[in-house]
């Protein structure tokens, strides 16, 4: 009997050692789900746009859309989240340009039409591509640059924001840490060993110098409500938190309005070229 438990317990530690093994050498594809095909444009929603590309440090090419407003009062730099391209964030864009913010959105390396593969180092040198598109190649003043991110796009736009300050940032539905996050899915994984990502959104936050604000769902099923309150903690001042309904993909459409105005209340005290 006492061997039967034996080599039932081996076999118990055995799987786990496998699980543990592949969830290490196959994180990349729980991280990143990228998508190369695209499914509409800003003029599917009548809103013209250029087709844009530049290269980052490492000279890879990544592909963007700079969309204008009329009378622009800002312009929002987007970090997506981490799955399909920009193709499926027209909806956002809508949303912003309706607020009269210019936006410019990009594919991380991997996604869309942007070259190469993703990694965590890269994505944050696609995004400060993107940054220096907007200051150096544009000619826009950093004090008319909102960035906003999402789940781990706003780990990316809180790195961002750290090493250039922009006039304000926006973090929706994002975690402390994709560490912090990956415990809560698999408790009964070491996470802390096993990670090869992190995306420390509130250790960047704590380095941010410029107002922030924070939304986030209750309903939000991936992403649990508390990381979005922990990171309202750790940010300076000033700052806000906007409580959003629905869920993670979802939030900022089932509770448009709520989006609309939060954003737009948060804006108008920052951004010098909106009314007041």
């Amino acid at each position: 009997m006492g061997r039967q438990v034996m080599n039932i317990l081996a076999g118990f530690v055995l799987l786990y050692g496998v699980l543990a093994a592949l969830i290490f050498i196959f994180q990349s594809h729980l991280v990143y789900f990228p998508d190369k095909e695209m499914t509409c444009s800003p003029h599917d929603v009548n809103l013209p746009y250029e087709a844009v590309s530049f290269h980052t440090r490492d000279r890879i090419e990544i592909a963007a859309w700079f969309v204008p407003a009329e009378q622009s009062r800002g312009v929002v730099l987007i970090c997506h989240g981490n799955g399909g391209n920009i193709s499926h964030r027209v909806p956002l864009i809508r949303i912003l340009n309706d607020l009269s913010l210019s936006c410019l959105i990009f594919d991380y390396r991997g996604y869309g039409n942007s070259a190469g593969k993703p990694t965590e180092e890269g994505t944050y040198l696609d995004a400060e591509a993107a940054w220096h598109y907007l200051v150096d190649t544009r000619g826009i003043d950093a004090r008319n640059i909102v960035i906003l991110g999402k789940s781990p796009g706003g780990a990316v736009a809180a790195r961002l924001a750290r090493e250039h300050t922009p006039v304000a940032l926006i973090v929706q539905s994002t975690f402390t840490s994709l560490t912090e996050l990956g415990r809560t899915v698999y408790p009964f994984l070491p996470v802390r060993l096993l990670s090869r990502f992190n995306y420390g959104t509130a250790e960047y936050l704590r380095g941010v110098n410029c107002p922030v604000l924070i939304m986030h769902s209750r309903q939000d099923e991936i992403v649990p409500y508390s990381h979005g309150c922990e990171l309202f903690r750790v940010a300076g001042q000033p700052k806000e938190f906007v409580e959003m309904e629905g869920d993670h993909n979802s939030g900022f459409i089932v509770s448009e309005s709520r989006f609309r105005e939060g954003v737009s209340g948060f804006l108008r005290q920052h951004l010098p070229g909106w009314p007041r």
